[in-house]
């Protein structure tokens, strides 16, 4: 996969999650993966279009995701995924993602992007548009969440 394509991500997480509370940013483990993302709990699907295509799974435990929401919740307390944690949770991957979109654009490229889509629960698995992706680990305030790109152009 080309540098120019993943390092918005990267750039995105970097610079997007400070502005939401979110403290000590780093990267984990990377590499290409084939075929399915396993969900490790909730996974936040984001599609792209134009001349930059396929999706990007965003991948994190139940647990994970409610530290996140109360996070962008200014710090309210999250026992479950209701809606508003899930509508908290579907709004950081945007951001994230539109960030990412915007970077892309500044390099020429034309990007639009699809509203998220968010499942819950650990026994699925999902298919990335592109049969090979690149699985990114990112600890956010000790929180794993692992990007899954898979993106073209």
């Amino acid at each position: 996969m080309d540098a120019k394509i993943v390092n918005p991500f990267l750039e995105a997480v970097s610079q997007v999650l400070p502005q939401l509370g979110f403290q000590n940013i780093s990267r984990g483990k990377m590499g290409v993966q084939e075929q399915f993302v396993f969900s490790k709990g909730v996974t936040i699907l984001i599609g792209m279009t134009n001349q930059v295509r396929g999706n990007i799974a965003y991948n994190m435990s139940e647990s994970t995701a409610k530290k996140f929401a109360s996070t962008m919740m200014m710090g309210m307390p999250v026992d479950g995924l209701n809606e508003m944690a899930q509508s908290a949770i579907a709004e950081l991957v945007n951001m994230v993602t539109a960030s990412a979109a915007i970077s892309l654009e500044k390099q020429g490229l034309l990007v639009d992007i699809s509203p998220p889509s968010l499942i819950i629960g650990e026994n699925f698995k999902a298919r990335l548009s592109n049969h090979r992706y690149l699985a990114l680990e990112m600890l956010v305030d000790q929180e794993l969440v692992e990007l899954n790109i898979g993106l073209e152009s």
